[in-house]
């Protein structure tokens, strides 16, 4: 092609990126904006509904958990407690309606309502919006004390530099933003496609199988399960909940070298998980995490300190060894790496 017939080509590809960037933007603008205006005025309905308007110090736990089920059940995820009790927080810190600006999004009003100095939080809010802050960016200058920092400096100029410094790479691209589980609640949109690799995906699909051809009675619960604690959000690879031991098994999967924070992470997990989902009839919670790297797999078992004894008495005789679990793993990750080249070659 010649130079002359480029150029107008180049012209064209660029006036299409604009158009289509400019409509995403505004997508995201009608999101964002009806987002937080719903979310402020359900904590609106809240209030007045169960405190007759009143700010009292704690919503009733009961009445927080029935709303809660009633609404998950009618409009899907995203009215959990936690996010229920952050809504009711959102409109006592905002009960001007004017005083919500629609350029943040929820996630950064999220951040700022845990703010109790109001005048920083005005502050924290201004700047999110002037200088165009991601929620990570405004989490990080809320985490570094930055309004407070200002206040006490005989030097803005100094703090002012390094905060700037600090939040550049923080942009937000339009591919964090659709994974932000609170936009995909809202939109009642599945959030497990945007989560795993495509290995990732064939070995936990191959170890489903696995644990379910086992026969010592497990049954599958979900894939990609999310669990939510403190306003952070964190999911399982694989849940399974075992009818002869009568507890579940979480499974999470990394694609490298075991470390030493995984088996702390996955403590956290079964905590997290007894504390949300265990019954009383329940035994307690197990974990499982598996990393697989291109020589070698390594499989851990991760139970509570205090739990030790009842997984070596009970636990042992219904579960696949560590050892049986790593040969499995590097099976289906030859397996997994087979099938994803020959599904490459079919395309080519």
């Amino acid at each position: 092609m010649s130079g002359d017939a480029q150029a107008p080509l180049e012209l064209l590809v660029a006036d299409i990126a604009r158009e289509i960037e400019a409509a995403r933007g505004q997508v995201r603008s009608a999101v964002n904006s009806a987002m937080v205006q719903s979310y402020w005025q359900i904590g609106r309905l809240i209030v007045e509904h169960e405190q007759a308007g009143e700010a009292r110090a704690a919503y009733g736990k009961q009445q927080l958990q029935a709303l809660s089920a009633q609404l998950t059940e009618r409009l899907g995820k995203g009215f959990d407690a936690t996010n229920l009790r952050n809504m009711r927080r959102f409109y006592l810190s905002y009960p001007i309606r004017d005083a919500v600006r629609l350029e943040l999004g929820w996630t950064h009003y999220r951040r700022l309502v845990r703010i109790e100095n109001k005048d920083a939080r005005t502050w924290y809010q201004q700047e999110a919006i002037s200088q165009n802050w991601s929620a990570r960016a405004l989490d990080r200058q809320i985490g570094k004390l930055y309004y407070e920092r200002l206040l006490a400096s005989q030097d803005k100029a100094v703090v002012e530099a390094e905060a700037q410094a600090q939040t550049q790479p923080l942009a937000e691209s339009a591919k964090d933003y659709l994974r932000d589980p609170y936009i995909l609640d809202f939109l009642n949109l599945q959030d497990k496609s945007y989560r795993e690799s495509e290995l990732e995906q064939a070995i936990i699909s191959n170890l489903q199988q696995f644990l379910l051809e086992l026969g010592k009675g497990f049954a599958f619960v979900e894939r990609q399960q999310r669990i939510r604690f403190d306003d952070e959000d964190f999911y399982l690879d694989l849940v399974f909940y075992n009818f002869k031991l009568k507890c579940f098994l979480l499974l999470d999967l990394k694609l490298g070298k075991l470390k030493h924070q995984d088996i702390g992470q996955m403590d956290t997990y079964v905590r997290l998980y007894d504390e949300q989902y265990k019954g009383k009839d329940d035994n307690p919670t197990i974990g499982l995490v598996l990393c697989s790297e291109k020589s070698e797999a390594v499989v851990k078992y991760s139970v509570l300190a205090d739990q030790q004894q009842l997984f070596a008495a009970k636990y042992l005789p219904y579960l696949p060894s560590e050892e049986e679990l790593k040969r499995e793993l590097e099976r289906e990750r030859a397996q997994a790496l087979s099938q994803l080249e020959q599904q490459e070659a079919g395309h080519e």
